[in-house]
């Protein structure tokens, strides 16, 4: 991490390793808390034993990194060479990372500029990647935290879950929102609207759900240049399928990106999850 403006984000934007190490970004570990076992993301606990985890419904809750871990990353950061950071992280709406990076900014060595990206997953990611790009041509901090932020506009995320009711225990969707979702044996649809997981359709069966998805993203893309991901929790068949339809109906297709969710958006979405990412280069 020898260059000017030092990346760092945290470990929901599910970036895949090679982009994380050919950019130099770190990714500080949020936790998953599994009966009475704090274990950290990506490290020390996998989506899938949160998934099954959550189907013997067995508790399991997340927590933000503490400041101290984020003084650490900066610590490193600043030793490294960076005489800036820019720290971009999962929506404050959804977790406290956010604050816990900002405390942990007001003691760094060097100047740090904590961003809340409004997003989550690689919604996440591709803001990180656009910053790392900026930072690596040489840009300022303000200018990597533009890039950024233009890169976060540019982006929708959609996505499937079978039910609600993870969201709903979680208190990342309100129970007027879960209520709707479970009427008549519904599927829903949901997508990021201002940092906040709102309800954007209810179809009838998954399949179709499913379907309506890919239509979603089609639209959203265009035929501008595009970068998508496909998300999925312990659904690997129907991501490579919603996958290989969007590499073929999607004109301006950049670069897509197919994995599993993290443990800690898992534990919020439960299994079957399936999400689209797009984002506008």
């Amino acid at each position: 991490m020898s260059r000017h403006v030092a990346i760092i984000t945290d470990s929901t934007a599910y970036l895949p390793q090679q982009a994380m190490e050919r950019h130099s970004i770190t990714a500080v570990p949020l936790t998953v808390v599994l009966g009475d076992e704090a274990l950290e993301e990506g490290t020390e606990i996998s989506a899938r034993s949160v998934a099954q985890a959550l189907r013997k419904r067995r508790p399991v809750t997340t927590s933000r990194p503490g400041p101290e871990v984020f003084a650490a990353a900066y610590r490193a950061a600043a030793e490294a060479g960076a005489q800036a950071i820019v720290s971009l992280h999962l929506s404050a709406e959804f977790s406290g990372t956010y604050d816990a990076a900002v405390l942990a900014a007001r003691e760094a060595e060097v100047p740090v500029r904590v961003v809340d990206s409004g997003m989550v997953a690689m919604a996440l990611g591709f803001c990180a990647l656009a910053a790392a790009e900026t930072a690596e041509a040489g840009g300022t901090p303000d200018e990597v935290v533009s890039a950024a932020e233009k890169r976060a506009q540019g982006t929708a995320a959609y996505f499937y879950v079978d039910t609600l009711d993870y969201l709903r225990r979680g208190g990342r969707i309100g129970a007027a929102q879960a209520l709707l979702g479970s009427a008549l044996a519904v599927k829903p649809l949901l997508q990021l609207e201002g940092g906040r997981i709102e309800l954007r359709e209810k179809v009838r069966t998954a399949s179709k759900a499913i379907a309506r998805l890919e239509e979603i993203a089609v639209e959203r893309a265009g035929a501008a240049p595009v970068d998508i991901a496909v998300h999925h929790l312990a659904a690997p068949d129907r991501a490579e399928v919603l996958a290989d339809r969007l590499r073929e109906r999607v004109p301006g297709l950049a670069e897509l990106h197919v994995s599993e969710v993290g443990a800690v958006i898992g534990a919020h979405t439960g299994p079957g999850l399936l999400g689209v990412v797009v984002s506008h280069r």
